[in-house]
């Protein structure tokens, strides 16, 4: 999050509008109507039914006030501006207070496969319809603060656990593994990728191991955890995390599924 980037969100004028241009909201129709194809028996219904109540428009990029207004009667959050990137406090703070951070820019055509940094897209279509759901709400603000008084290093473990969850989390159904992770959602990629490629391990709920696990950001994931209901998020959450993180550091991290970056360059 303190990398530089060459992205800026849009401002709020005085009345909080945000004014995008025409192509801006041609680039979120496309991106819109090629991912509702692609999530079609693929997210899980929580995810669909949350999708209904939020009724993002297919023309333009919502305002963060309309997708605010649904989720405060549904769970008392809200959508909150923020600049392309903040710091962990920031971010923690803002979790912890049920109010998801939404940088207000939308990827370029260059990028429309594969972006590093969450645009608006990512945030609003990837994430906020799960927040409408009470289970998965609890967890992400009962994760909000335990990261927010956690230290820096137990930081490192508990953001692998919002990855593996929040970001690229799946969910075992009675019609199968479904997604309910928001990094996978909004990906044209990692939506099919993450149940259907045969090489990927798609192993059980387990949170030691979720803490325990390597990941690289700029690559597909090679390994995704399956909640059985979004009950075992909440109960995470009211459980004893930072104790789990503890024996987590004990054990010691995983081998990653995935070479280093600098082996993956020179091939």
């Amino acid at each position: 999050m303190a990398k530089g980037t060459k992205y800026k969100a849009r401002p709020m004028d005085e009345d909080g509008f945000i004014h995008y241009t025409d192509e801006e909201h041609q680039i979120w129709s496309e991106l819109m109507a090629r991912q509702e194809k692609l999530i079609e028996g693929r997210a899980c219904p929580e995810y669909f039914e949350g999708l209904e109540k939020i009724n993002l428009p297919h023309d333009r990029i919502p305002q963060l006030e309309e997708v605010s207004s649904v989720l405060r009667k549904e769970t008392g959050w809200e959508v909150a501006w923020v600049p392309a990137l903040i710091n962990f406090d920031k971010f923690f703070a803002l979790l912890a207070d049920k109010k998801f951070p939404c940088a207000t820019f939308i990827r370029t055509r260059e990028e429309m496969d594969y972006l590093q940094e969450p645009d608006v897209f990512h945030e609003i279509y990837g994430h906020t319809a799960m927040l409408t759901n009470p289970y998965f709400a609890e967890f992400t603000a009962a994760y909000g603060k335990l990261g927010y008084e956690a230290s820096k290093e137990d930081r490192v473990y508990l953001a692998r656990l919002y990855w593996f969850t929040v970001e690229f989390g799946l969910i075992n159904t009675g019609q199968g593994d479904r997604i309910y992770g928001g990094g996978i959602l909004s990906s044209i990629g990692e939506t099919p990728h993450s149940l259907e490629d045969p090489e990927v391990v798609r192993a059980p709920f387990d949170p030691i191991e979720m803490l325990r696990t390597p990941y690289r950001i700029d690559i597909m994931q090679p390994k995704y955890f399956v909640i059985e209901d979004f009950k075992q998020l909440f109960d995470l959450a009211n459980g004893d995390v930072m104790g789990m993180v503890k024996e987590a550091k004990r054990l010691g991290l995983r081998e990653p599924l995935y070479p280093p970056k600098e082996e993956q360059k020179a091939s």
